[in-house]
This record gives C-alpha cells, structure tokens and sequence, in this order.
C-alpha cells in the first residue's frame, strides 16, 4: 500500500508530489496519507484501493508503454500477425495472384520504429497498413535480400485481421 502511494501518486510530471496533493488526487484527508506513509494504516477501503490503482495505472502506464516502444523500435522489433489478402506485383512469367494467407511474421526494430513514428504523426489506417507491407515485401518474401529480388510490391488488402504484439 505505502509502495503504491509514494510510487502512484507522488510522480513526476505534474503528478501529485507530497501528501497533501496526494490527498487531494486520493479524495482522502491529508492525515489519512500520512497514516498509510507511516505503516499505520495498512488496507485501504475497496473505493480508496481501486482509486489508487487508477492512479497508478494513470501515471504509470504511459512510461511503461513509452519503455516497450523504444525497446521494439531500437533492439526488440514487432511481430506482425495478420491474416489478409496479400498479393505482389512481380514480373510477368511469376505467380502474383493475391490470395489469403496467415502469416505471423518479426519485423526488425526499423520497422517498428517506422510504425510508432507514423501512429505517433497521426497516419491513417492505410499508411500504416502500407508500412506493414513493405516490412512484409523485405522480410517475409525477399527473406532479407534472400530471394524474390525482382518483387516490385506488395498488396495488403481485406485485412481480417492485424495484430501487432511487441
């Protein structure tokens, strides 16, 4: 309890510093801080218990998301998992027809900070889908640099569905 107050509430950034803000962020009498600071109180009420984890939560999630973003964007990468009309345009001679297919696929951190950069500039669904397909061109089906070297583009399109899991 004392963890989550002093970790909760008194954060940087605006957040409530000391207890008396933190008090007034809580809903709750200064003193009453200060009980549960000192260990004199030790399990607050369902409503004061829920309230703390709201803020906590409030305050704490945007750094832990920020943290996992900045990982996949410079060493973890993203996985893409999607199923989806996909189809390329490759030279005449090679089997290009769309078709659907399910493909669960690691993009590099490259790709991933590609697709924050766009989400956090506010890009469409589409821009991003565009991303997405380019990631998939290099990685799934020229496998690096591997293969398919002439592969001029690829179509992304009835999306069932998409998911991106860092």
């Amino acid at each position: 309890m004392v963890e989550a107050l002093e970790h909760g509430v008194q954060l940087k950034s605006g957040a409530a510093k000391g207890t008396e803000s933190g008090a007034g962020v809580l809903r709750i009498s200064q003193r009453t801080v200060e009980r549960y600071v000192k260990d004199q109180i030790k399990k607050p009420r369902a409503d004061l218990a829920a309230c703390l984890e709201r803020e906590v939560k409030k305050r704490w999630q945007p750094q832990i998301r920020a943290k996992a973003r900045q990982k996949a964007a410079t060493t973890g990468g993203i996985v893409v998992d999607t199923r989806a009309r996909v189809g390329y345009t490759a030279p005449i001679g090679s089997t290009d027809q769309d078709r659907i297919r399910h493909l669960t696929v690691a993009l590099p951190p490259r790709y991933a900070a590609r697709l924050f950069d766009a989400q956090e500039a506010g890009a469409t669904d589409q821009q991003l889908q565009e991303i997405a397909a380019e990631a998939l061109k290099e990685v799934y089906f020229q496998d690096g640099g591997r293969r398919a070297g002439s592969l001029e583009e690829v179509r992304f399109t009835d999306i069932e569905h998409l998911e991106f899991d860092l």
